[in-house]
């Protein structure tokens, strides 16, 4: 892959996380989602490269921009397959709440798992205890591995899943053991990622989240190292009634139902993902605004040099003026 597209795509984040953080706490959702996804659909498509949304805001009938299938950039360079998720976290920004973020994964065409919207059991976890963990252990082993392979206790161990209610079991187990729990209100991404950092005092995560976060997760982790497994599941959000849309969708794409997916069966070859804080949170820390400039914070990983860079970045008064305008960032 071209390592100067990366920075290209920091700047897609940046913009996508500008534009959104005009809505944090203002009570709205949809419109912080929108002003993210206008502007990160601007920015792509300014990129010398050719791209396709293989997993994005939804179907095309379900989604006015960046749709699963949509292509982007200016048709010029290289053909990739992209990844987006331009605000994980829409709660998180209509209450002010921490961890928000905006991201992109990117591979050559071919690469990228076109994972359909349904569940995902997943497991992920820092470089210490890649290949050791498994989901097809009890979360009690995978606790205990965890901890051995960083020379903790158990109750010294942090396990991060969302919090839902079909968790529940899960969580008295995870308890049991002695380790602390971190529940997470929307978006296990940036929990996921955060397992291979160890300030942000996550050792694994556990439990079941949206399957396109999970690739993008798969992704990430490929450039830092760390391990990930994951299970696709086509059932409602109480684990109880099976998806057949889900389970038929899957079947085309060729997902084989139940079968566990590694790192690499859902991120081939070289990947770039970058992400851009948009509430502060343990991975990033959020846009601020001053009277000159708006600060971003972003991270930028590339998974066959294992590069990981953490970029700060001033953008100037003008760029403020148009953002609080609701316009595009340039």
């Amino acid at each position: 892959m071209d390592r100067n597209i990366a920075l290209e795509f920091v700047r897609v984040t940046e913009a996508a996380a500008m534009s959104s953080s005009h809505w944090i706490g203002r009570g709205d959702r949809n419109a912080a989602d929108k002003a993210a996804t206008e502007s990160m659909r601007t920015r792509l498509n300014e990129i010398d490269f050719s791209g396709k949304i293989v997993i994005g805001e939804g179907e095309r009938d379900e989604a006015p921009m960046l749709y699963i299938g949509e292509k982007v950039g200016n048709g010029n360079g290289k053909t990739y397959d992209i990844a987006v998720d331009p605000l994980e976290g829409t709660n998180l920004v209509a209450k002010g709440w921490a961890n928000a973020i905006s991201v992109l994964a990117a591979s050559l065409e071919g690469n990228l798992l076109h994972a359909p919207d349904a569940y995902m059991d997943k497991i992920a976890c820092g470089p210490e205890a890649k290949g050791k963990v498994s989901l097809d252990y009890e979360p009690e082993e995978n606790i205990r591995i965890v901890a051995e392979t960083l020379g903790k206790k158990q109750d010294e161990i942090t396990v991060a899943m969302m919090d839902r209610d079909r968790h529940l079991e899960l969580m008295k187990r995870v308890r049991k053991t002695g380790a602390m729990i971190r529940l997470i209100t929307d978006g296990d991404l940036s929990a996921a990622v955060s397992t291979c950092t160890p300030e942000a005092d996550i050792d694994l995560l556990l439990g079941i989240g949206g399957a396109p976060e999970g690739v993008i997760s798969a992704a990430a982790l490929k450039c830092l190292g760390g391990g990930f497994e994951g299970r696709l599941i086509f059932k409602d959000e109480t684990m109880t009634k099976m998806n057949q849309e889900q389970l038929e969708r899957a079947k085309k794409m060729g997902i084989e139902h139940g079968k566990k997916l590694k790192i690499e069966e859902m991120a081939k070859g070289d990947v770039v993902v970058c992400a851009t804080g948009i509430t502060s949170g343990y991975l990033l820390r959020g846009v601020r605004f001053t009277r000159k400039h708006i600060y971003t914070h972003s991270i930028a990983m590339n998974s066959k040099s294992k590069t990981v860079r953490f970029i700060e970045a001033l953008h100037d008064e003008q760029m403020q003026r148009r953002f609080l305008k609701g316009g595009n960032v340039k």
